[in-house]
């Protein structure tokens, strides 16, 4: 078979750590139309070099399988099962393939691009990492795991090396997908997967179940190399370096029990837990983030229901049965037969104001923030915020989150809004949408988070039944 032409993608990376000591290996000078700069790295079952790509003035980076496996059909098709699955997946945060194709000895080879911010590996032979950036980075990682957890896909080598950095603003890439295991079983090997220091206890049993929970562990043992003081061993004890809250090491220590049924069950809980952990606040995930920490920090006060009245004397809403309506009464929504709602102030100084009022609605409006099973939006009303609506959503980037919806724009009830959205977050909410609204010639702002069932349509009718004075 031909060397297969580069496909149209976007710019992703992979990056070989050391090489390994396995032999020697013959030259590459030309892979397609790439032409080799030299060798990056050798592994059990591949080389990876450095190409440069003429047309794109671009490097990449190369995976070949290894001459003394050539010939074997099995690992030939595992091999090209990696490349099949890094782009079935296609997530910024997991390595991508632009090309797959043959050499003329019908070794097959995978194109990738290349990491220009290196690995943590490297980035840890300089020094530690400070202790509040060391735990977003965590955090990142067990991200990027999820999306492999969340297609089915189990790592089983999670260490600094596999770990990348790339472009501006820098992102974090999960590289070596952990199919080495995978290779070995094909090949007839029984040789284990995983590297000493980082593969969770179970993986080195052959009769053992090795599931997303091993890949708990080795975050586990990844964020103990990026907070404690040293690296101990398996199930020693460790201290953490001073700056880390102590709730992370709770933790580390649950990721990291021997027993998989003692940690957690898979990245994207690792990360939630984390996230509480580090800013001791209750979990969340992204969408609670935005309702108790980043916009609002919503005092649950009286229960107000109502339908929507006349005016009163003073211009404001007024309750009846039917009728969310905020402590200000300058706000009203309708609400969705069995639900209910919490008013209280909104604390936007996060926002780029200094305060309003606003409403959590929800079957269960205190579960909400916290339960990803239950739908629900948070309403926020401020008339001190000075900051335009792209201001605003630019400061609402909902960055655990694995996706991104088109931006749009409505009108609704003298109401102009423009609304952003984000799908498949890791607290489990398939989608939150961002929505702000102004009112020509009338100061401030409104700001609404949604989780419904329904997506745009049903988002759409709560923003309709919203009345503002």
């Amino acid at each position: 078979m031909s060397a297969a032409a580069p496909r149209n993608r976007r710019t992703d990376v992979v990056r070989c750590g050391p090489l390994a000591d396995t032999g020697e290996v013959v030259p590459l000078q030309q892979v397609g139309s790439y032409r080799v700069e030299r060798l990056l790295g050798v592994g059990s079952f591949a080389t990876v070099w450095l190409g440069h790509d003429a047309a794109l003035g671009a490097r990449v980076a190369i995976k070949v399988l290894a001459d003394n496996w050539s010939h074997d059909l099995r690992v030939h098709e595992r091999f090209l099962d990696e490349g099949r699955l890094l782009w079935r997946l296609d997530d910024p945060r997991i390595v991508r393939v632009h090309a797959l194709g043959e050499l003329a000895d019908g070794r097959p080879y995978l194109v990738m691009a290349w990491a220009d911010g290196g690995s943590l590996q490297e980035r840890l032979a300089r020094g530690p990492v400070p202790p509040g950036s060391a735990v977003r980075l965590l955090g990142e990682v067990c991200a990027g795991v999820a999306v492999l957890h969340d297609h089915g896909v189990v790592h089983r080598d999670l260490t600094p090396g596999n770990v990348l950095f790339s472009g501006s603003p820098e992102r974090v890439i999960i590289a070596d997908l952990g199919l080495a295991k995978a290779l070995a079983a094909a090949s007839g090997l029984t040789a284990r997967a995983g590297t000493p220091g980082y593969m969770a206890p179970e993986q080195d049993d052959p009769l053992s179940v090795v599931d997303r929970r091993a890949d708990v562990y080795g975050l586990g043992r990844l964020g103990v190399r990026l907070l404690a003081e040293a690296l101990p061993g398996h199930g020693e004890p460790f201290r953490l370096r001073a700056g880390v809250p102590r709730p992370v090491a709770d933790v580390l220590r649950r990721a990291t029990a021997y027993d998989p049924a003692g940690r957690y069950p898979d990245a994207a809980a690792l990360g939630t837990a984390l996230d509480r952990a580090a800013h001791r606040r209750p979990p969340a995930g992204p969408l609670g983030r935005a309702v108790s920490a980043a916009t609002a920090v919503l005092l649950l006060g009286a229960l107000v229901l109502g339908t929507l009245a006349s005016d009163d004397i003073s211009g404001r809403f007024v309750a009846r049965p039917g009728v969310a309506v905020d402590a200000s009464r300058r706000m009203a929504v309708d609400l969705p037969a069995g639900w209910h709602a919490r008013t209280g102030p909104w604390d936007a100084v996060a926002a780029g104001g200094h305060g309003g009022t606003a409403l959590i609605i929800s079957p269960d409006p205190d579960r909400w923030p916290t339960d990803a099973t239950l739908p629900g939006a948070f309403l926020g009303l401020s008339r001190d915020i000075s900051v335009t609506p792209a201001e605003f959503l630019a400061r609402r980037q909902n960055s655990a989150c694995r996706g991104t919806l088109p931006p749009r724009t409505l009108r609704q009830g003298g109401v102009e809004w423009t609304i952003a959205g984000f799908r498949d977050c890791p607290d489990g909410r398939p989608r939150i949408s961002e929505a702000v609204g102004v009112r020509p010639g009338v100061p401030g702002l409104v700001h609404v988070q949604m989780s419904l069932v329904g997506g745009q349509s049903a988002e759409d009718r709560l923003l309709a039944g919203l009345r503002l004075r």
